[in-house]
C-alpha cells in the first residue's frame, strides 16, 4: 500500500503528540488525585489530634460537641472507639460500626495513625478515613475515625479532566496546522529533489537545488548540486571524447588509406611490371616507409591502451642526464636537420636521472618530434639539471607555439593542435608521454605562448625520496 510522505509526517507528528500528551494527562491527574487525597487525609489527621488533646482535658464532653457541629458542617464525621470496636462517642448517630481488619488494629495498635484514602466497602459512600490511636496512660483504649466523602475531590478531578481534553483538543488542532505547514514544507523540499532527478534522468543536469546548511536535506541538496555538476562535466567530456573519437577514426580512415593505397599501387606495379626498373628502388623504399608509418600508428595505439590500463611495468635505474639528452639528439637530428632546425642540448653535470631508460627515452622523442613538426629553421633546446627534491628535464623551441586556450587540451587523447599542418600525428604522443611521466610520479608542463614558442618542463623525484614513500 502506498501512502504518500506528505500524511505519513503528519500522523508521525500527531501520533507522537496525542502519545506524549496522553501520558502527561494521566501522569498529571493521577499526581493531582493523589495530592489531593493526602491533602485531605493530612486534615483529617489534624482535626483527629485536636480531638486526641481534648480528651486528654478534664471536661473533655462540653467541647467533643462543638467539634461535631464544626466538622459536620464540612461533611466530616468522627467516633470515638475502643478495642472492642465500640462506639464511645458520640453516644448517637447514624455512624456504622468500625470494622477494622486486624492489619488495620495492627497499624493503630503499634502507636501509628491509619491513613485509607479511598474506602468503597464499609461505608454507605465512597469516603477518605483515618483513625488514630486513644492512649490513655500509657494503654490504648481505642481511637479516633474521622472520615470524609470523597466526592468534593472526584468533583474536582472531573473538573480538571474536562479542563485536561480542552487542552489536548486545542493542542491537536494548533499541532495539526503545524503539522500540515511543516510537512508541507519538508515534502515541497523532497518534491523538488524528486524534480532535479527526474531532469537528470532526462539527461538534462542544468539543476540548481536551494543549499543550506540548516539541516541534512540541505547538505543533500548541496552534494546533489555537486553530483549535477560533475555529471554535467563528464557528460560534456563523453561528447567532446566522442567527436574526438570520430574525429579521430576519421583521420585515422583517411591517412591509413593514403599508404595502403600507395602500397597497393606499388605492388600492383611491381607484379604487374608497369613501374620501369630504374625506379623499382623507391617503389620499394615508398613501400616500406608507408608501412613503418602504419606499423607506428598501431603501436601508438597499443601503447596507450597499455599504459592507460597500468600494463606497463617500469625498470627504474640510474642514468646519466648528458647520456639521456645524446641520444635523443642522436636519433632525431637528421630529421630536424629536414626542416632546418638544429637540437642542442645543455646537461647539468654530474646529473643523474632516476627512471626507465627506454620510457624516458619515449617520452622525450615525442616531445622533441612535436617540437621538430612545428618549428622550422629554428633551435630545440635540451636540458636537465638537478634541483634540491627532483631533477628537471626541459625540452624548449622556437616553433609556431601553442595558443593558450588549447594548452591544457593537448594531453588529451585524439586530440592534435594544428589538424591543417598534421603529419600523421594522430594526437596520441603528447597522452602517451603525459601517462609515462605520471608513472615516473613525476609531473609535466607546459609554457607556450602563440609564434614564440613552447617550453615542456618535466620534474621527477630523485631516488632517495622515492625510496622513503
Amino acid at each position: 500500500m502506498r501512502i504518500n510522505y506528505f500524511y505519513q509526517l503528519i500522523a508521525s507528528h500527531l501520533s507522537i503528540l496525542l502519545i506524549a500528551l496522553l501520558i502527561l494527562s494521566i501522569l498529571f491527574v493521577r499526581y493531582v488525585e493523589d495530592f489531593a487525597y493526602e491533602e485531605k487525609a493530612r486534615e483529617l489527621e489534624s482535626y483527629g489530634q485536636q480531638i486526641l488533646r481534648e480528651l486528654e482535658s478534664p471536661r473533655p464532653g462540653s467541647d467533643l460537641q462543638t467539634y461535631v457541629s464544626l466538622l459536620q458542617a464540612q461533611r466530616i464525621n468522627f467516633i470515638v472507639f475502643d478495642q472492642q470496636s465500640r462506639v464511645l462517642y458520640p453516644f448517637t448517630g447514624a455512624f456504622p460500626p468500625v470494622e477494622l481488619t486486624p492489619q488495620e488494629w495492627n497499624v493503630i495498635e503499634q502507636g501509628q495513625t491509619l491513613v485509607v484514602n479511598r474506602d468503597v466497602e464499609r461505608f454507605e459512600n465512597t469516603v477518605t478515613f483515618v483513625a488514630l490511636p486513644y492512649v490513655d496512660g500509657e494503654q490504648l483504649v481505642g481511637g479516633v475515625l474521622l472520615a470524609s466523602p470523597i466526592s468534593g475531590t472526584r468533583e474536582m478531578i472531573s473538573e480538571l479532566n474536562k479542563t485536561l481534553v480542552t487542552t489536548i483538543l486545542i493542542a491537536f488542532a494548533v499541532a495539526l496546522l503545524l503539522s500540515l505547514l511543516l510537512s508541507k514544507l519538508h515534502v515541497s523540499r523532497i518534491q523538488r529533489m524528486q524534480k532535479a532527478t527526474s531532469m537528470i534522468t532526462d539527461g538534462h543536469y542544468e539543476v540548481d537545488l536551494p543549499e543550506s546548511n540548516f539541516d541534512e536535506i540541505g547538505d543533500l541538496a548541496k552534494d546533489f548540486n555537486k553530483m549535477a555538476n560533475k555529471l554535467q562535466q563528464s557528460n560534456e567530456e563523453i561528447e567532446q571524447l566522442e567527436n574526438r573519437r570520430r574525429q579521430f577514426m576519421a583521420d585515422v580512415s583517411h591517412e591509413m588509406r593514403t599508404p595502403l593505397t600507395t602500397i597497393a599501387g606499388v605492388i600492383e606495379g611491381l607484379r604487374t611490371d608497369m613501374i620501369e626498373e630504374d625506379q623499382r628502388e623507391k617503389g620499394i623504399r615508398l613501400v616500406s616507409d608507408e608501412t613503418k608509418r602504419l606499423i607506428r600508428l598501431v603501436n601508438e595505439n597499443l601503447d596507450y591502451e597499455k599504459i592507460r590500463s597500468n600494463q606497463v611495468t617500469l625498470t627504474k635505474e640510474e642514468i646519466e642526464s648528458e647520456e639521456l639528452l645524446e641520444i635523443i639528439q642522436e636519433h632525431l637530428q637528421l630529421q630536424a636537420a629536414e626542416k632546418g632546425n638544429q637540437i642542442k642540448i645543455e646537461p647539468e653535470r654530474d646529473t643523474v636521472i632516476y627512471g626507465d631508460m627506454d620510457r624516458l627515452i619515449q617520452i622525450l622523442t615525442n616531445i622533441v618530434k612535436n617540437s621538430i613538426q612545428f618549428t622550422e629553421n629554428g633551435q630545440i633546446f635540451l636540458r636537465a639539471y638537478k634541483e634540491p627534491e627532483q631533477m628537471i628535464i626541459e625540452v624548449e623551441d622556437t616553433g609556431a607555439g601553442i595558443d593558450v586556450a588549447e594548452i591544457d587540451m593537448i594531453w588529451r587523447r585524439f586530440y592534435k593542435s594544428d589538424w591543417s599542418r598534421g603529419s600523421g600525428q594522430f594526437g596520441l604522443g603528447l597522452s602517451i608521454v603525459k601517462k609515462l611521466v605520471d608513472l615516473h610520479e613525476g609531473t609535466i608542463q607546459v609554457e607556450s605562448e602563440k609564434g614564440q614558442g613552447t617550453k615542456f618542463t618535466i620534474r621527477l623525484p630523485h631516488k632517495r625520496d622515492l625510496d622513503k614513500v
